[in-house]
């Protein structure tokens, strides 16, 4: 969010208080930035992504903290998945070097972003580029998100979902994208992957008997 900040007061424009500003971190930053600055002129959209990125790289990045138990979540989770898979709208080099610094690159046997030319922006697109470029078929994968682009990617793609309640999103949000399992902590992932384990996507009507694991 202090990103967001930067980039806006160096524009000279107003920024919405942080329970606003929180509602855009996830979704691409193109579209997040547009609808900040009230406009579609792509030159003032390109000079606000270059100052949000300039104190991305210098500073936002090594502002972060990783979230309680993901450390050993992301160990049990292995033991359900094949492989773990990074797919984020940030730009891939700044997942890659974040995640080295928060020491969990390990974890994963891939990284994948958008790329400056916008590329991969939007998530539908990325997910479907990680199945091809990976050769996983997208009955055996599940998508693991906190926001709304995340499940609705997952159900364009014909993967499995999981919605977790420790980032941005709201569980609503979620459940209306059409999310498969809620998971409320991360100590329980593996407990939600396990159970998923076979099953194929659902109806986003279904949210009668929807699980959420705590």
């Amino acid at each position: 969010m202090r990103c967001f900040q930067y980039a806006l007061a160096q524009l000279g424009r107003p920024c919405p208080a942080d329970d606003v500003l929180a509602s855009f971190i996830g979704p691409p930053l193109r579209s997040a930035f547009a609808t900040l600055l009230h406009t579609t002129e792509r030159e003032s959209i390109e000079a606000a992504m270059t100052l949000y990125r300039q104190r991305l790289a210098d500073v936002g990045l090594y502002e972060n903290r990783i979230y309680d138990g993901v450390p050993d979540m992301l160990e049990r989770a292995k033991t359900e998945a094949s492989a773990l898979f990074v797919a984020t709208a940030k730009l891939t080099v700044f997942a890659e070097r974040g995640l080295r610094h928060l020491g969990l690159d390990h974890h994963f046997a891939g990284i994948y972003g958008s790329e400056l030319d916008g590329r991969f922006e939007a998530k539908v697109d990325l997910v479907s580029h990680v199945l091809a470029t990976e050769g996983i078929a997208a009955e055996t994968a599940v998508m693991v998100g906190d926001r709304a682009v995340d499940i609705l990617a997952a159900r364009a793609n014909g993967l499995r979902s999981v919605g977790v309640l420790w980032g941005y999103g709201t569980e609503g949000e979620l459940v209306d994208a059409g999310v498969d399992e809620l998971c409320a902590t991360p100590g329980a992932l593996a407990r939600c992957l396990a159970s998923l384990a076979g099953r194929r996507p659902t109806s986003p009507l279904r949210e009668k008997g929807l699980r959420r694991y705590m």
